[in-house]
């Protein structure tokens, strides 16, 4: 299943030319055109699914290993001391192409790359109340 106006279904499709790094029947990984670091990365699904809420469970089944096996090749070829894996969903969680993606950015020490988050505190009537929501999530 395809979009035709979503540029990673034109390149899932062969329509745009990339040299993937890994390719099969259901994923393309490319480096990112505007990279964080060197090795920047993304994991992009030939069928098209707007964000993970609509992604099969198949390909969420094989995305995981995937990334796992493509975070180890560049560690091993690149010699990065982490790695990065960053899934945004929606404009308001920054995603600015609605087909699924799966950014895996190598780190280095002093990169003075930054993706943190200001730590909040949970109250024990928060945590309990957000318990009593999202227990039984499946």
């Amino acid at each position: 299943m395809f979009k035709d106006d979503c540029i990673f279904c034109k390149i899932g499709r062969g329509d745009i030319k990339t040299t993937p790094i890994y390719e099969d029947d259901k994923f393309t990984v490319i480096l990112d055109k505007g990279p964080a670091s060197k090795g920047h990365c993304l994991i992009i699904p030939k069928s098209h699914f707007d964000n993970i809420y609509s992604m099969d469970e198949d390909y969420c089944e094989k995305c995981l290993p995937l990334a796992k096996k493509i975070a180890n090749k560049l560690k091993k070829q690149l010699n990065c001391q982490g790695i990065n894996l960053v899934q945004n969903n929606e404009k308001a969680a920054g995603q600015t192409v609605n087909h699924f993606h799966l950014h895996l950015i190598p780190r280095y020490e002093n990169d003075d790359l930054h993706i943190n988050w200001k730590i909040n505190e949970l109250s024990e009537d928060e945590e309990k109340n957000l318990l009593s929501l999202l227990k039984d999530v499946l």
